[in-house]
């Protein structure tokens, strides 16, 4: 798809969360000494507007049509080899988008030139530079590499350079749907602070090789200013594993 027309159907995307999002309460947005919402703080991850608190999919119904040949890449059968069902119990990253609905806090950190965001889950930090810079030729990660820019009062977050991983959880609700994406994705991520507790969160994905549009997923954030006193725990995959190699025990090994 030619970026013009991804960038036409984001800015729509946009305006329709503008139009049916909650009005920003610019009294009570805090912010930095330059005049940016200021994003920093502890947050629940997103998450659909009303949900209980809890691991978060992409809408299958939101789902656009598949290219010729996308659906084959989208949906990938278990094989029955955990280092593949789920490669996670092996150490290997979550990936993005993938880890962003992981249920556990996110700390965000700004300043002028970069915002930070450390999930716990999997401890997955992100450095998102603020400062203009374009996207460079760099080797695909299981994160992708991140940009941001300020429209406004909306923070804009563009990754790309992805290698080929899981996309969500989904195949915890049906085994047979292992969702991938493809070394294509390309992400928009938009972010508006709207009060002191609340930021809107819009997600778009955009994958040439799988699908025929981008779509996109309207969430939230919530502020929670009391896991400040406590901060993120450390989550390392080693520990505590007691399926190594996928043969699982009640105990550790060599306890």
């Amino acid at each position: 798809m030619k970026r013009h027309v991804f960038a036409v159907l984001v800015v729509l995307a946009s305006a329709m969360l503008t139009a049916n999002a909650q009005a920003p309460d610019s009294r009570s947005v805090p912010r930095t000494p330059d005049g940016k919402p200021d994003f920093s703080g502890f947050w629940e991850h997103p998450q659909r507007p009303g949900a209980a608190f809890g691991a978060t999919t992409f809408d299958k119904a939101k789902l656009p049509p598949f290219v010729p040949g996308g659906e084959a890449l989208f949906y990938e059968p278990r094989t029955g080899d955990p280092r593949h069902d789920e490669p996670r119990a092996f150490c290997m990253p979550s990936g993005f988008p993938s880890n962003l609905f992981g249920p556990y806090p996110v700390q965000m950190v700004q300043s002028p030139n970069w915002l930070v965001m450390v999930h716990e889950y999997d401890r997955m930090t992100r450095l998102i530079p603020l400062d203009g810079r374009e996207h460079r030729d760099v080797e695909p990660t299981f994160y992708g590499e991140p940009v941001g820019h300020w429209e406004g009062d909306t923070l804009v977050i563009e990754s790309r350079n992805f290698k080929r991983w899981s996309l969500d959880d989904y195949y915890y609700q049906d085994r047979t749907e292992y969702r991938m994406h493809s070394d294509a994705l390309r992400t928009v991520e938009r972010l508006i602070r709207v009060d002191a507790n609340t930021v809107q969160y819009q997600i778009t994905i955009e994958d040439p090789k799988i699908f025929t549009r981008p779509w996109s997923e309207d969430l939230v954030m919530r502020a929670r200013p009391e896991w400040e006193k406590v901060g993120l725990f450390e989550f390392v995959c080693a520990e505590n594993n007691r399926c190594p190699g996928g043969n699982c025990s009640e105990t550790l090994p060599g306890r």
